[in-house]
């Protein structure tokens, strides 16, 4: 009960306040004059001029009472319930203002009324329009909501709302008006700022609250973009044209090298381009189509000229970038790194620190894990971070020595504690990766003495990684580290005694034992760093070791074999051989290494005769001389080198091979495969129109379509089967068991093939994706 009266307390002073007012004016309508109206202009401007006139002291008192009577109960009801004074003020503040500014004009003119005027019936009609005009009234013009007004005439009524200065909608009449105005020569700044709003609003329109989180608020709410076909306009106008118009508005002239931001327009355009640019990165925040980001960052790389001047825009732009250039495609990282790299040399002494460390942090992060599908972009990482680098070699130096020492603190903990955990945190993709790094980056700068001291330092990290565990479990790692070391010692033209730590692999207990099991493949070790118990025991690990072995070996003494004192240099090499070939059984392994012993030999024997020349009369301390006479010796290439050329050649064109068999890569995972019909004819298959069949029909009452063997098919379907793919066939099987065999000519089948392949070239099925035609 006290609940509901308290209820009942609370709605009567609000039912009080709306009904009190009319009474207190009914009183009064005999007082005042006919031709007075309250809401008429002129007559209230007269009315100080009746105020001296008429003395209102005695009349006055009792309408204040009034007044405050009612503020009273409005503070009595704040003071009751606080809570619901609370929700009314929010929700229906209009309750409790209730007109009281004009309440106080109404009682004044209502006491001078009293005093001067006398009595008059014409009054009521008066005071009723006023009351009138306290309510709102609908217009008679109002209609229902309907879909037709969507195929309205574009363009009705947006003079009106603009004029009104209401939004205005955005339609494909008025961005080809938009797109003529920013084409011609003179183009006014106040399109770009229409264009740079309408983005805005496009970018409002798609957003998860409906608006951009009231940053740009004013701008979305000048236009409005509905529906898919004004969206697309108005990010196409803004793509294809804003760039244009903007280096027109600027003035640039065609060879100017002049910064945009030095011009004397640049102010018209500063505070708009920021919002654009702002804009621009949080759509290609929110877009994940790889076309569509393409031609937005392409859309950024036109753009980034005018980010210099905005360091902290600069700064969110260019962490987006980064992110986009470690996780994305392949041409989304192309692009996204063209966009790095054009705003950090725009603003390279306020942007390089900071885009040098994010970049390589991102490096690290994404490349924790190795296999063929990552490889290539970590790669791509590698590379570019190279190129970042080398901007300025100065600055490098400071994050070189830094990393290279946290990688030196790594290992020392290791060697250490020899805890599982500090093997482990040496022992990664992500610490390798980083030896990679920098050791491509003193490769690239060899010319320049900034970054040469840290060459010491990363050899001596890569040889302690190499000694930390010496076991045949981490033969890949040992191998991923040697070929770092030999890829640094031939950029820097810098000896690093790698021999040692290759011919020690063939002295292992365990790759020398017995193998207890057979792999049908052979193991690759390009995307592995530890081998189990079961791998080890296998016939393809000492396979893939005696490969690695070879290359190495090769490679490092091919580089070598120009050098004074390659004959003293390769001595301990080729006792390490013979011992091994006098205890080896495997005729594959015995055989391999004794060419390359043979090339080695030979080319031991070709140094000694070119040093026992005449010709060499200078001393060993003269180190230009011994340097020319080597950088001779190079140009006229020693047998070891010219044998390794002609291995390479074979060699790359074996990986290739491998790279290209899609299909045998999850051949681990029992996927099944599938069996693609030979080619028929050298001509693409067209249809009764002439045209170009992409998809030919594969079903059997077709004659023309290519009949794909089934195990369940009938021997009346097999005979269907053309003999020009079983010939080929078999010539494939009686050829299994040569090992080297000549390329053999290719047959009408395999002809077939290429003439389809290049028929297939000529014409142009898929069309790459161009601006221009949008």
């Amino acid at each position: 009960m006290k609940v509901a009266k308290k209820v009942k307390f609370l709605v009567e002073p609000k039912a009080g306040i709306s009904k009190k007012q009319p009474k207190k004016e009914t009183k009064t309508k005999t007082v005042s004059k006919p031709t007075e109206k309250p809401k008429d202009g002129k007559e209230i401007a007269k009315k100080p001029k009746q105020k001296p006139v008429v003395a209102t002291k005695n009349v006055k008192p009792p309408k204040k009472g009034s007044k405050k009577s009612h503020k009273e109960d409005l503070e009595g009801l704040k003071q009751i319930d606080p809570e619901f004074y609370e929700f009314l003020k929010t929700n229906d503040k209009k309750l409790l203002d209730f007109n009281l500014m004009d309440s106080d004009d109404d009682d004044e003119d209502e006491d001078e009324k009293e005093a001067v005027a006398p009595k008059d019936a014409d009054s009521d009609s008066a005071d009723d329009e006023e009351n009138e005009e306290k309510y709102h009234k609908p217009s008679d013009d109002l209609a229902v909501a309907s879909d037709e007004s969507d195929f309205e005439e574009e363009g009705e009524g947006d003079d009106e709302a603009a004029a009104a200065g209401g939004t205005q909608k955005v339609t494909l009449n008025l961005l080809r008006q938009w797109e003529q105005q920013l084409g011609q020569a003179n183009v006014s700044i106040d399109i770009v700022r229409k264009v740079i709003q309408a983005f805005n609003s496009a970018l409002a329109s798609i957003s998860a609250d409906g608006a951009d989180g009231g940053e740009n608020q004013p701008n979305a709410a000048a236009f409005k973009v509905v529906g898919a076909a004004s969206f697309n306009g108005v990010i196409q106008l803004c793509v294809l044209h804003l760039q244009p118009a903007i280096i027109r508005v600027l003035g640039v002239r065609p060879n100017s090298s002049l910064p945009l931001h030095k011009h004397k327009k640049w102010v018209k355009v500063r505070g708009c381009l920021r919002y654009y640019l702002t804009d621009l990165i949080r759509l290609v925040e929110q877009v994940s189509s790889a076309n569509i980001l393409g031609v937005l960052l392409k859309h950024l790389h036109q753009m980034a000229g005018m980010v210099a001047p905005f360091t902290t825009l600069g700064k969110t732009i260019l962490k987006r970038l980064i992110v986009l250039w470690a996780t994305g495609d392949e041409t989304v990282r192309v692009l996204a790194f063209l966009c790095i790299l054009k705003i950090t040399r725009n603003q390279q002494g306020t942007m390089l620190n900071h885009v040098l460390k994010a970049m390589y942090l991102a490096y690290v992060r994404n490349s924790k894990f190795v296999s063929p599908n990552t490889l290539p972009g970590i790669n791509f990482m590698r590379r570019s971070l190279v190129e970042m680098f080398a901007l300025d070699l100065n600055v490098s130096y400071q994050h070189a020595f830094l990393y290279i020492r946290q990688l030196a603190i790594h290992l020392r903990n290791a060697v250490i504690l020899k805890k599982k955990d500090s093997f482990q945190a040496v022992y990664n993709w992500q610490f390798i990766n980083s030896l990679r790094l920098w050791a491509d980056l003193l490769g690239a700068s060899t010319n320049k003495p900034q970054l040469q001291p840290l060459v010491y330092p990363l050899v001596t990290i890569a040889t302690g990684v190499i000694r930390l565990i010496p076991t045949a479990q981490y033969f890949p790692l040992r191998f991923h580290c040697l070929q770092t070391l030999i890829s640094l010692s031939k950029e820097t033209q810098t000896y690093v005694p790698v021999l040692p730590l290759i011919v020690e692999v063939l002295r292992s207990n365990t790759f020398n034992r017995k193998h207890s099991a057979v792999s049908m493949k052979p193991l690759q070790f390009t995307c592995v760093l530890r081998l189990n118990k079961g791998q080890l025991a296998e016939n393809g690990f000492r396979d893939e070791v005696i490969e690695q072995v070879c290359a190495l070996l090769l490679e490092y003494l091919a580089h070598e074999s120009a050098s004074l004192a390659f004959s003293d240099l390769v001595v301990p090499a080729v006792m390490a051989i013979k011992a091994y070939l006098k205890e080896c059984r495997n005729s594959n392994y015995t055989r391999k290494l004794k060419q390359l012993l043979d090339k080695i030999q030979e080319s031991s024997k070709f140094i000694e005769q070119q040093r026992s020349k005449s010709t060499v009369t200078f001393d060993l301390k003269d180190a230009q001389a011994v340097a020319a006479w080597e950088q001779q010796l190079r140009t006229k290439r020693t047998p070891l080198d010219i044998y390794y050329a002609s291995w390479l050649k074979t060699h790359e064109t074996k990986k290739r091979r491998q790279a290209a068999q899609t299909d045998d890569i999850n051949s681990d995972y029992a996927v099944p495969k599938l069996k693609r019909p030979a080619a028929k004819t050298g001509v693409p298959v067209r249809n009764e129109n002439g045209e170009l069949e992409l998809f030919p029909s594969d079903s059997e009452d077709d004659e023309g379509g290519p009949h794909i063997p089934m195990d369940d098919d009938d021997d009346d379907e097999s005979e269907l089967e053309q003999p020009k793919p079983k010939k080929v066939k078999v010539a494939k099987s009686e050829k299994k068991t040569i090992e080297k065999a000549a390329i053999p000519e290719p047959t009408e089948a395999e002809a077939a093939v290429d003439d389809y392949d290049e028929a297939g070239a000529a014409v142009d099925i898929v069309k790459d994706l161009d601006l221009d035609d949008w």
